[in-house]
């Protein structure tokens, strides 16, 4: 049996299972979302209709779907899928079973664009939500009257000038538009380019007005780990244990964040906020940047190649080990929570770095090292060299943790092949690949240089950090005798007497 509004009825409530009433598929469209992606879909999706089924936002989303890719999944399944919640929360293991309904109906954005802005003429739609990647958000020259224009901005600014026609550019008619993209104020960039691209389009001055004064452009940050639909084995387990089958299944876990700056006005437009409390709607979203920033992302950046090296491949095969788990929570608690560049309280940060760890414990989420090792380099230079230099502005010692991140992230680009314009590293006697845009850079100043010159080099170059990080006292010594101690040592025993290795200036 298949996932569907006809098969509800059949489904029996059970394993925790979470189904929806009836009465939701009556709910009017309220929201404009571009992507079908997972984190949507268990994110900002998931609170809407955690929302609807108490009684708080009664409304459904349209998404537009504007790759190629298939919908009939969500076509067969009159749109309804199931979000498998599993975690630790609390120290206590979550499993939940929601099937999820707020979603009416996908529109393809190549094929049925007419239906698309048709949705500006209706009055009960307010709500605007994106993630088109990071790709998306980005100022490309286009036509608003084409079917459809080609980026999201253009298509964004096609349906906004849709609903300044359709309701005459009262006040009323504005729309909040909260994009979910993964770069820094991404509704402040988003609203930039949208009003940029209507100068080019050469659109009406009171249009622009409107769009300007009537039109509020959200900040967000968004934060989950969704893995999205299990391999085939335990996609199986799962739908047998339901007593019925679904191709847009998606596996999540339990820690939800969507961070949104806007003040009461917004608050009340998106009420389904008021149905969770990872929902946070607040006039400045800096404090919950920052702690993911550098508490979340910094603490994988440090760890990815270090932990890999070490021989684990899962983020929770690394936290349980005795030796990696105390080290990963020594940098997090002495080393990365102090030095954040941004005024947070110390219990703050002590309970997000205990949560994250938590996170990174999961026993059912598959969260490969070597995934985070993505395009490593720009990671470190946005997530950790900033607390590197303010750790070395508050202290006089050098941060042995951090350091050694730092080392394991030299040695992790350290190529040994070169192959069709890949390149290659080595785990002992297995390849890997690195997925790196300075991978060619990292190549040729291993291939020509000692580690310790390896790390002079890299650390001198201020095209790659925007800052020359032998300056900071005691760090480049620090990281040679790191890198020294890892090929002779191996990396997981140089970590086991990491306590021994912190040097004072």
């Amino acid at each position: 049996m298949r996932l569907s509004k006809n098969n509800i009825n059949q489904i029996a409530v059970k394993n925790g299972l979470d189904i929806p009433n009836e009465k939701i598929f009556e709910l009017p469209e309220k929201v404009l979302q571009f992507g079908t992606g997972v984190l949507l879909r268990a994110l900002p999706d998931h609170f809407i209709d955690k929302a609807n089924k108490q009684g708080l936002f009664n409304g459904r989303v349209v998404i537009v779907k504007s790759t190629d890719g298939d919908s009939t999944a969500f076509d067969m399944q009159d749109s309804l899928y199931t979000v498998c919640v599993r975690g630790v929360e609390n120290g206590k293991t979550v499993e939940e079973n929601i099937i999820n309904a707020s979603v009416s109906r996908v529109l393809s954005a190549k094929t049925e664009w007419p239906l698309i802005l048709k949705c500006a003429y209706n009055p009960e739609m307010k709500i605007i939500i994106s993630n088109t990647t990071e790709v998306g958000i980005q100022l490309v020259p286009d036509n608003i009257n084409s079917e459809p224009p080609v980026s999201f901005p253009g298509k964004l600014l096609a349906f906004l000038f849709e609903r300044f026609k359709a309701f005459g550019g009262t006040k009323e008619s504005g729309m909040v538009i909260v994009p979910t993209e993964l770069i820094t104020d991404n509704g402040a960039k988003l609203e930039s380019i949208v009003l940029e691209l209507a100068h080019e389009n050469d659109l009406d001055f009171k249009f622009i007005e409107w769009l300007e004064n009537h039109n509020t452009f959200c900040n967000s940050l968004v934060d989950r780990i969704v893995p999205g639909k299990p391999n085939a084995a335990d996609a199986k387990k799962i739908e047998t244990a339901l007593g019925y089958e679904d191709d847009l299944l998606t596996m999540s876990e339990v820690f939800r964040l969507w961070a949104i700056e806007g003040d009461e006005r917004i608050k009340e437009t998106l009420c389904f906020s008021k149905s969770d409390e990872g929902v946070i709607i607040t006039p400045d979203i800096t404090l919950f940047k920052e702690l993911k920033l550098r508490l979340l992302n910094g603490t994988h950046t440090f760890n990815c190649g270090l932990a890999f090296l070490s021989g684990f491949n899962i983020t929770r095969e690394a936290m349980n080990d005795t030796i990696y788990g105390k080290f990963t929570k020594e940098l997090m608690h002495t080393e990365i929570a102090p030095a954040i560049p941004f005024a947070i309280d110390k219990k703050v940060k002590e309970d997000f770095a205990n949560r994250v760890f938590e996170r990174f414990c999961n026993p059912f989420i598959e969260h490969q090292w070597q995934s985070i090792t993505v395009q490593y380099t720009s990671k470190m230079k946005m997530r950790n060299i900033p607390l590197l230099q303010n750790h070395f502005e508050l202290n006089n010692t050098v941060p042995a943790h951090m350091a050694a991140g730092f080392a394991g992230f030299l040695l992790y680009m350290k190529a040994v092949k070169r192959e069709d314009g890949k390149y290659f590293g080595k785990r002992n006697d297995k390849l890997y690949e690195i997925k790196d845009g300075s991978a060619e850079y990292f190549f040729l100043v291993w291939e020509n240089n000692s580690p310790d010159k390896v790390a002079e080099i890299v650390m001198q170059n201020e095209e790659l950090w925007g800052a020359d990080l032998t300056k900071l006292p005691g760090l480049l010594q620090s990281i040679q005798e790191y890198l020294t101690e890892f090929l002779s040592t191996g990396v997981l025993k140089t970590i086991a007497g990491i306590e021994s290795k912190k040097v004072v200036v």
